[in-house]
C-alpha cells in the first residue's frame, strides 16, 4: 500500500485508473547543430511544417472545446501559426548550424523573454509561447505532444502541472480528479479544477510513483491518494459520482443555519458574463467585483465613461442587491504599464492596489468617480472597498474619497496581518471589512502563493489564518455602534472573499468566527449552504475554536471534518 499526499484544492471522492500526462518536453542540447549531410536551407524549412502541424492540432481540440477553453485553445493555435517564432528559428539555423529543436527553443525564449518586458497582458502570453515552443519541438522529434491523454475510460490524471492550453481542454467527463505534484492552491490549474467542480490536489510531490494504470481512491477533501481501494472507498465514491448526477441546489435568500440564523451567500465575479452566472446560481448579491478585468489587457487607462458603463451593465443585474466592488487591485502578478513599476524587486510585496494611490492618484480618483456615475439609476446597492489596506490612515484616506463622491458603504479588505490585528481601529473609520483569505494567508505565512513548493503553507486552514479572521471580527464586535435593542453593541459587517468562503468546511468555521457573508464562484453556493444547514451557530462557534486551538492545519482541518459528518454523505 502507498499514499500520498498533497494540498487540497477543489473537494470530492474518486475511484479511478492514473493516466499520467506525458513529461514536460526536454530542452534539446545547446550544442545541437545541423545534423551532418543535410544543408541549414533543408533543416529550417522543417519549422514551418512543424508549426503549421501544431496549429492544425490545436485547431482539432478547439473545435472539440467550448466556452472560455475554446477561446484559450483559438489563441493558442494562433500564436503556432504566427511566422514570429518560426521566422527567429529559421534565423538562428541559418547564421549559427543549430539544430531546428534547439533553434526553436532559443527562439521561444527571445520571444517570451520580449513579451515580458512589454508586462501586462503581454507578459502572460509568455507561457503561451513557451508551451507553443514544446509542441513544435515534440513534433521535430515525432514524441507525443504535451498535454491530456486521449484515452476513452475515465481516469484520474496525475501531472506535473497544466500548461494554459491543457487546463483549455479539461473535460469533467473524462476527467474523474486532476492531482498534480506542482502548482499551488491559487494556480490557474487549481482555480479552473473550482470553477468545474472538479476533485482536484496540487503539490503531491510523489505522486508520479504511482505508475500509469495503477487504481486508486482519490480524497480531494483531505488532500490525500491511496492504492489500497477498499469497499468504503467505493460508497464514498459512489455518493460522490451521485452527487454529480443529482446536483445541490440553491434557491438563495441567504446561508440558512439549522438555528435560523442567516448568512449572506455572495458571488465573486469579474464583469458581465460573471454576473449572469450569479444571477443563474441564485446568489444573494456580489461579494467580490474584480474591477481589473478592464484594465488588464491595454496599455492605458480607460475612460471614466467606458467604465461608467463597464460598471452600470453589472449592477443592473442585481436589483435591490449587494455589489461588493473592489477598487483597481493592481501589481504583483498583475502589472499594468501605466501604473505598477516592472522594475519593483520583490512586487508582491510592493506598490500594489491601493498603494498605487500614493503617486498616481488619479487612478484611483477616476475609478471612484466612473462608480458614482454607475451607481445613479441602478437599483442594485454598491459597497466599495480598497484592497491591500495594511494602516489606519490607509482607511482614512479612502473613506475620505469615497464620502466625497457620496459611495456609501465603504469598506476595506483584510489581507494583511496589520489590517486584521487593528481591525478594531480601522473599523472605526470605515463601514465594512471584506477578508482576503488568499493574500492574508500569503502574508501571515510569509509564503509566495504562486509557489507550488509552498502549497503546504499556503493553506487557509492554517491556526494563525484562523486567529487572524477571529481578529478581525472581533475587531468588528469593538467598532459597533450603540447597543441594540437587547443589549447587544452592533456589529460593523465583515465577509470573507477568498477561496476559503467555497470550501464548505471552512465556511462554518469563518460563520463560528464571526464572518456574516461568505462570497466565492457559483459553483460552491450550494454545497456551501447544504452543509451551513445542518449547524447551528454554537456548534459552528465550537467547531471554529477547535480549528484555531488546532497544533496544525491539518489537524485544524480534521477536527472540523470529523465534526461535520455531512460532508462524507454528500460525497465531500
Amino acid at each position: 500500500m502507498a499514499q500520498y499526499t498533497g494540498v487540497p484544492v477543489s473537494p470530492g471522492r474518486v475511484v479511478g485508473t492514473i493516466r499520467t500526462m506525458a513529461p514536460p518536453v526536454a530542452e534539446p542540447s545547446a550544442s545541437e547543430k545541423v545534423p551532418a549531410g543535410t544543408s541549414p536551407e533543408a533543416e529550417a524549412e522543417r519549422i514551418p511544417a512543424a508549426a503549421a502541424a501544431v496549429q492544425k492540432a490545436l485547431t482539432r481540440l478547439a473545435e472539440r472545446a467550448s466556452g472560455d477553453g475554446k477561446a484559450i485553445l483559438e489563441a493558442t493555435a494562433q500564436m503556432a501559426a504566427d511566422p514570429s517564432l518560426a521566422t527567429t528559428a529559421k534565423g538562428l539555423v541559418i547564421t549559427a548550424g543549430k539544430s531546428a529543436e534547439r533553434a526553436v527553443w532559443e527562439a521561444g525564449d527571445q520571444v517570451a523573454g520580449m513579451l515580458e518586458n512589454i508586462g501586462g497582458y503581454m507578459a502572460e502570453r509568455a507561457t503561451d509561447v513557451r508551451d507553443v515552443r514544446a509542441r513544435i519541438v515534440a513534433e521535430l522529434r515525432g514524441e507525443q505532444a504535451p498535454g491530456i491523454p486521449d484515452v476513452e475510460e475515465p481516469f484520474v490524471l496525475t501531472a506535473i502541472d497544466l500548461a494554459p492550453a491543457d487546463t483549455a481542454t479539461l473535460d469533467p467527463s473524462r476527467v474523474l480528479a486532476l492531482v498534480t505534484s506542482d502548482g499551488g492552491p491559487q494556480s490557474h490549474t487549481a482555480i479552473l479544477a473550482r470553477q468545474l467542480g472538479l476533485p482536484a490536489i496540487v503539490a503531491a510531490r510523489d505522486i508520479h510513483e504511482f505508475s500509469d494504470g495503477t487504481e486508486v481512491f482519490v480524497d480531494a477533501g483531505f488532500g490525500t491518494v491511496t492504492d489500497e481501494v477498499t469497499e468504503e472507498h467505493h460508497r464514498f465514491a459512489e455518493a460522490w459520482a451521485e452527487l454529480q448526477k443529482n446536483p445541490l441546489t440553491y434557491e438563495g435568500g441567504g446561508g440558512v443555519l439549522a438555528d435560523g440564523t442567516r448568512v449572506q451567500l455572495l458571488a465573486n465575479i469579474g464583469g458581465a458574463k460573471d454576473a449572469e452566472k450569479a444571477v443563474a446560481a441564485n446568489a444573494d448579491g456580489v461579494g467580490l467585483f474584480r474591477t481589473e478585468f478592464l484594465f488588464l489587457d491595454r496599455e492605458d487607462e480607460p475612460t471614466i465613461e467606458e467604465q461608467t458603463a463597464a460598471y452600470r451593465e453589472v449592477f443592473a443585474h442585481f436589483p435591490g442587491q449587494k455589489v461588493v466592488v473592489r477598487t483597481i487591485d493592481a501589481g504583483a502578478d498583475k502589472p499594468l504599464p501605466f501604473l505598477t513599476d516592472a522594475d519593483e524587486p520583490n512586487p508582491a510585496l510592493g506598490v500594489r492596489a491601493y498603494r498605487t494611490s500614493w503617486e498616481k492618484r488619479s487612478v484611483l480618483t477616476n475609478q471612484l468617480d466612473a462608480i458614482a456615475a454607475a451607481t445613479k439609476g441602478t437599483e442594485a446597492t454598491p459597497w466599495v472597498m480598497a484592497p491591500m489596506i495594511s494602516t489606519l490612515e490607509d482607511t482614512e484616506d479612502f473613506a475620505a474619497l469615497c464620502a466625497e463622491r457620496g459611495l456609501c458603504p465603504a469598506g476595506i479588505m483584510v489581507e494583511t496581518p496589520s489590517a486584521a490585528i487593528t481591525a478594531d481601529r480601522q473599523l472605526t473609520a470605515c463601514d465594512f471589512a471584506s477578508i482576503g483569505t488568499n493574500d492574508l494567508t500569503q502574508y501571515t505565512m510569509a509564503a509566495d502563493r504562486m509557489l507550488g513548493t509552498l502549497a503546504h503553507l499556503n493553506n487557509p486552514w492554517q491556526p494563525a489564518v484562523l486567529a487572524l479572521v477571529k481578529a478581525t471580527c472581533d475587531g468588528a464586535r469593538t467598532a459597533g455602534g450603540d447597543a441594540g435593542a437587547y443589549g447587544e453593541k452592533a456589529v460593523k459587517p465583515v465577509g470573507v472573499c477568498g477561496e476559503a468562503a467555497g470550501d464548505p468546511g471552512l465556511a462554518v468555521v469563518l460563520v463560528g468566527l464571526g464572518v456574516n457573508s461568505l462570497s466565492m464562484t457559483p459553483r460552491s453556493l450550494p454545497a456551501v449552504a447544504k452543509v451551513l444547514s445542518t449547524v447551528s451557530l454554537d456548534q459552528a462557534k465550537q467547531l471554529a475554536a477547535a480549528a484555531v486551538s488546532a497544533p496544525t492545519a491539518d489537524k485544524a482541518r480534521d477536527a472540523v471534518r470529523a465534526g461535520l459528518p455531512i460532508l462524507g454523505e454528500i460525497g465531500l
